[in-house]
């Protein structure tokens, strides 16, 4: 779980407008921090069956939106993915 501080960062980061923080864009960065993290976490802590589940979904939920994000709008698409350092 990302912490307050963190998540008002990365909203400011994306946003697409001043009170933006439900856009696709900011969707995905907050996803991709999170499941940064929880990869961290699941290094240190192999058994952990619960938090690997969740992050399968977070990942099956990024992939999603990013799909979205690309038929409606792939120069924002690319943008993006250049911006948060993915491979897609």
């Amino acid at each position: 779980m990302l912490k307050p501080q963190k998540k008002i960062k990365v909203i400011d980061e994306f946003k697409v407008h001043k009170t933006d923080t439900g856009s696709t864009n900011v969707q995905i960065a907050l996803l991709t921090e999170s499941i940064e993290e929880l990869t961290k976490h699941l290094k240190t802590h192999k058994q952990d069956v619960h938090s690997r589940r969740g992050l399968l979904g977070m990942v099956s939920k990024r992939k999603r939106l990013m799909n979205y994000l690309k038929k409606t709008d792939s120069k924002k698409y690319t943008a993006l993915v250049k911006k948060l350092g993915l491979n897609a």
